[in-house]
């Protein structure tokens, strides 16, 4: 299974959107401070994900998500994550 996670940085303030078959051990890179949009910091904390069957539609949602270019709708995303649904849907 691979999951689609956006993160959330306090001290950024901002979102990161990624895919991974193994989101634990992606989180602990992510927050090592190395180079990288989230290497810099290491308050990354997980706020929404979803499960995929296969890598390929993994990344085709990461990518669906990233082209929105909308705090807003990520944020829509993560408050409908009760089972309310995609707002892009």
């Amino acid at each position: 299974l691979f999951q689609v996670y956006l993160l959330f940085s306090e001290s950024k303030n901002r979102y990161y959107i990624g895919y991974s078959s193994n989101l634990e051990a992606r989180l602990i890179r992510h927050n090592q401070k190395k180079k990288g949009f989230t290497g810099n910091t290491n308050d990354w904390k997980v706020v929404y994900t979803e499960q995929y069957n296969t890598k390929e539609e993994a990344q085709k949602r990461e990518l669906q998500i990233k082209s929105w270019k909308s705090r807003k709708l990520m944020e829509r995303l993560i408050e409908n994550s009760a089972g309310l649904g995609h707002p892009d849907v």
